[in-house]
């Protein structure tokens, strides 16, 4: 059972997961905790203030001490981890660098801080429970840092540590998100990658299932923040879940269901605020749909970058030499859509893409349009109903929304575009209403 941020959001929010918890105790739950709302936002700006010198922590002290308090908890609860985040930031003040390998350190006292206040909130609700560093029970990463994975026989790893450390009567509260390499420096694997650890510790104990726990009623046709008439989908695959989490959908982390695809563990996503309903459950097979369409996603601030050189006509090997430039300048590629003289591309647009384009002028005239977003409409049905495309470009016209670019594959499950991204709202809007009803 993983609880998010806003599920966690504040002493409120922590009772509303004591009594999920309780209520499946005969389940034997494992739970797996993300910091509490806005402390990790809080955690890297105070890294990177600490580097110019400003090493308060005040701001993530008083809101945790808030939190603790109110479920009538003592300031000592937490005191040590205060302690080491405040000697941290003065260390970062010295000398005046906030390296991946630190950054890891500072934002691993989120998770830290917000399991051992749930585990106290569970044993005054009258379930035995004990707070655990995932580390501790078997989450042994690389040293990639902000985006570290658990190395090879980590499921070994977890079994062992759970029969050594974690009594049979005792609901463990790990912290997610975060991991250590084998020679003892902390790791994290990347933001929202809670879900990542849950999904981990299902496939490598052998759960029953994976529960996402967050503020939605499971997976939706579309953002509700978006669209106010989104629903919910029942059931979908887990190839289907896998391209909403790719292309945006706000539910799923990306890399979620890559362990429990491996160990077929169904994942259902459920809501905090309304635990009775049945969310969404996601398996290999999923169920059958007659529905051309399963939801919309996006993602904003895309950047999308245009090769265009004659050089490609009859030429065998040009895109192969543009990707292992890509791959050199390890820039993430998410959209790519060619002509017979020309290939586009899209990508974060939060990175400095300079160094990439110069390395891919000798290839032709490069160039860069920003601030675009990246829509994707998922079905099962989509490659063999007839008028798909129809259906959606008519909607995105109607709405007045400029289509850039187009990718949709012999074998694909989405069909993907490009628009601006002040155009995301009407377009998500439309195509609910089109696809959707």
């Amino acid at each position: 059972m993983k609880f998010g941020g806003s599920s966690l959001a504040d002493a409120a929010q922590v009772r509303k997961v004591g009594e999920i918890v309780k209520a499946r105790r005969p389940s034997r739950p494992v739970v797996v905790c993300s910091a509490h709302k806005g402390i990790t936002d809080a955690l890297i700006v105070a890294a990177h203030r600490a580097a110019t010198g400003d090493v308060s922590a005040s701001e993530i002290v008083d809101k945790q001490r808030r939190i603790v308090a109110d479920l009538d908890g003592d300031d000592a609860l937490l005191s040590g981890l205060y302690k080491d985040l405040e000697d941290v930031l003065r260390g970062i003040s010295l000398v005046r660098e906030v390296s991946p390998r630190v950054l890891d350190f500072v934002q691993s006292f989120g998770e830290r801080m917000s399991v051992r206040a749930v585990a106290h909130h569970l044993n005054r609700a009258e379930v035995r429970a004990e707070a655990f560093d995932a580390f501790d029970l078997g989450f042994i990463t690389d040293a990639a840092f902000n985006e570290a994975r658990p190395i090879e026989g980590y499921e070994a790893r977890m079994r062992v540590a759970f029969a050594d450390r974690v009594p049979e009567d005792t609901v463990p509260v790990i912290t997610g998100f975060v991991g250590k390499t084998e020679d003892g420096a902390i790791t994290t694997v990347g933001r929202n990658g809670s879900d990542f650890t849950a999904s981990c510790f299902a496939a490598g104990l052998g759960a029953e299932e994976c529960q996402i726990w967050t503020d939605t009623d499971g997976v939706m046709t579309a953002d509700p923040r978006v669209v106010e008439s989104a629903r919910n989908i029942p059931a979908m695959s887990f190839a289907e879940a896998g391209e909403l989490a790719r292309y945006g959908g706000r539910v799923l982390h990306p890399s979620t269901l890559v362990p429990a695809v491996k160990a077929d563990i169904p994942v259902r996503v459920l809501n905090t605020n309304r635990p009775q309903h049945p969310g969404t459950v996601i398996t290999r097979a999923g169920r059958d749909n007659p529905d051309a369409f399963t939801s919309i996603a996006y993602k904003e601030n895309q950047t999308v970058m245009t090769i265009e050189s004659e050089g490609m006509l009859g030429q065998y090997g040009f895109l192969a030499r543009v990707f292992d430039v890509v791959a050199k300048h390890e820039v993430d590629i998410d959209m790519v859509s060619t002509s017979e003289i020309s290939v586009s591309m899209t990508t974060e647009g939060r990175r400095d893409l300079a160094p990439l384009v110069a390395a891919l002028e000798p290839h032709g005239t490069v160039t860069v349009a920003g601030n675009k977003s990246l829509v994707c409409v998922v079905g099962r049905r989509i490659r063999s109903q007839t008028g798909v495309a129809a259906q959606v470009f008519t909607a995105l016209a109607n709405a007045g929304v400029n289509v850039e670019m187009i990718s949709h594959g012999a074998n694909n499950i989405n069909l993907s575009l490009v628009v601006d991204d002040r155009q995301i709202n009407a377009a998500v809007g439309s195509l609910h209403r089109a696809l959707f009803g």
